[in-house]
């Protein structure tokens, strides 16, 4: 196929893809403003594969998200897509999954809000995974904002994005922790050397997230970011969640004693967590809905993310008789798919680090691993099996 050719896609499957996304998101009355909409916090594109990628972006109003996809940066011959809706329910953000690709092609999108005016569009990039054996270079990373470190205008703001731009990677693995949602910023922070670090600070960023709103300011807070933007627009990635999504060292069933937070219950707070997640991401969940999910990047690498959160045992029972991290269907989907995999290096993400003792407490254990010795214990026994059935 040339590239004056039509983009080499299945449009069938593409407006089926479309129409499951605005359905997902909900469609309840739209109003749309007179003046036009606009797209406040960029595009992204994740969860790339051979055939598929799935595209992202947020509106400031009810709208409805429009594509086009091209293989040349003119836009000739581009396909015009109809994304979902981008409703309130959802914070107006919106997600196009896209099927029927070619294997090893670059595409390029632009993006634009439709109400009775359409927004600036804003564009962006990605390269399907290869369907023969070429070198593939990805990025890995996590922790964003953390520690009171936000964006720093003098600074340059999140500048290392640049940095990691001009090295094009196929993709970028966020392995957790993509927002602090525990870590409140104050404005400016006295360093050693006697100068001062100054953050932006929003409301959303002036106190631990509890409301779904706060949880959703998280993301929007780190988007604010030029670098992070831009690189998002050429970069795909792949999300997994960690503890600062909801909260730090968190586990389900857990009862805060912190007197930051006014909602105690760790449950509620994850599930605003996770819906803000999945707002906010442009994949982060299969067709299922799980965040556990095989990404298969041509023959030469399948990509195994992990959820090591939504199943953790209690970290003060984590050496005990009832110790998980990944649960029982989550290891046991990991043990098939890694024997299923035909790949040449399948890489397994883990947010939580196999063998560091991190201690959350008297007798409690954050992690994986709790230090005592001896045979595996608890969570331990866990990954002493997948090990076990990797090495036969």
């Amino acid at each position: 196929m040339t590239l004056e050719a039509p983009v080499p896609i299945d449009r069938r499957k593409l407006l089926a893809a479309g129409a499951g996304g605005a359905v997902l998101l909900g469609t309840p009355g739209i109003s749309y403003a007179a003046s036009r909409p606009l797209l406040t916090h960029g595009v992204q594109s994740g969860d790339v594969t051979e055939r598929g990628a799935v595209l992202w972006t947020r509106a400031d109003r009810g709208s409805r998200m429009r594509v086009e996809l091209a293989t040349r940066p003119d836009f000739k011959h581009a396909r015009e897509l109809r994304g979902p809706a981008l409703t309130a329910d959802s914070d107006f953000t919106g997600k196009l999954r896209l099927s029927g690709l070619r294997p090893g092609q670059t595409y390029h999108y632009r993006v634009r809000a439709e109400g009775e005016r359409a927004s600036d569009a804003l564009e962006g990039s990605f390269t399907t995974a290869s369907d023969e054996c070429r070198d593939i270079t990805f990025q890995w990373s996590g922790d964003l904002a953390g520690q009171g470190w936000g964006i720093n205008p003098e600074f340059g703001g999140y500048r290392i994005f640049q940095a990691m731009a001009d090295s094009e990677p196929d993709f970028f693995l966020c392995s957790g922790d993509f927002v602090y949602s525990d870590g409140p910023l104050v404005e400016t922070v006295a360093l050693p050397d006697g100068t001062t670090w100054r953050n932006t600070v929003v409301e959303e960023k002036s106190k631990v997230a509890e409301t779904l709103d706060e949880y959703r300011g998280q993301f929007k807070y780190n988007l604010l970011d030029e670098n992070l933007r831009a690189y998002l627009a050429r970069v795909p990635m792949v999300n997994q969640w960690d503890d600062h999504e909801v909260t730090n060292n968190w586990y389900p069933g857990e009862i805060l004693d912190l007197p930051q937070y006014t909602e105690k219950n760790v449950d509620v707070l994850a599930a605003r967590a996770r819906q803000a997640f999945a707002e906010y991401t442009p994949g982060g969940f299969d067709a299922e809905g799980r965040i556990y999910r095989k990404i298969s990047y041509g023959p030469l690498l399948d990509l195994f993310v992990l959820d090591m959160r939504t199943y953790k045992s209690a970290n003060p029972d984590a050496d005990g008789p009832t110790g998980q991290i990944l649960g029982e269907r989550q290891l046991a989907w990991l043990k098939r798919e890694l024997r299923r995999s035909d790949a040449t290096w399948k890489a397994i993400a883990a947010d939580l680090p196999i063998g560091l003792l991190v201690g959350d407490g008297a007798g409690a254990w954050e992690g994986i691993a709790e230090g005592t010795g001896g045979a595996p214990m608890g969570r331990e026994t866990e990954i002493a099996d997948l090990l076990s059935y990797c090495k036969r």
